[in-house]
């Protein structure tokens, strides 16, 4: 039995050291051959761009045509945690209207973004608010009275 306990240990060590690994995930735009970054002012075009870097992530709600990001975000994850963003990349890629040519490229990272709080509060609706009583009762008497001969089929019975 002395002979096993330090191949035990060895072994719940081991386990114990890739249990506190993060696990690592990659989301949204992933270079393969070229970088947004290197994406040159005044020589590129938007037929470069494609071919350099395909598709953008997304493009500009109020310009669509001259301004395309591309993103890229990194999380970890411990065992259970919540995942941590611990690296985001957005290119702003800028157009001009005129030549199509590349106007501008700026890069933001993590650092740049802010935190938004967001509210708990709800927007009221109009209306009355009715109890769980009135909720469970309130169609208990409307209902179709029963069918006679002088009804007509599809209206409801006069009150």
């Amino acid at each position: 039995m002395p002979r096993f306990t330090p191949i035990f240990a060895a072994i719940s060590l081991a386990a114990a050291a890739g249990a506190c690994a993060p696990v690592v995930a990659t989301q949204g735009f992933q270079a393969v051959d070229a970088k947004p970054q290197d994406v040159v002012a005044g020589t590129d075009t938007k037929e470069t761009v494609l071919a350099r870097l395909g598709s953008p992530s997304t493009t500009s709600t109020f310009e669509p045509e001259t301004v395309w990001y591309y993103m890229t975000q990194m999380t970890e994850r411990y065992t259970y945690n919540t995942p941590q963003v611990s690296q985001r990349t957005v290119t702003e890629i800028t157009f001009n209207k005129a030549d199509d040519k590349v106007a501008a490229v700026r890069t933001l990272s993590l650092a740049d973004g802010r935190e938004i709080a967001m509210q708990r509060r709800e927007t009221p609706t109009r209306g009355r608010q009715l109890t769980i009583l009135e909720q469970l009762l309130g169609n208990v008497g409307r209902g179709q009275l029963p069918r006679t001969e002088e009804d007509v089929p599809g209206q409801r019975r006069p009150d």
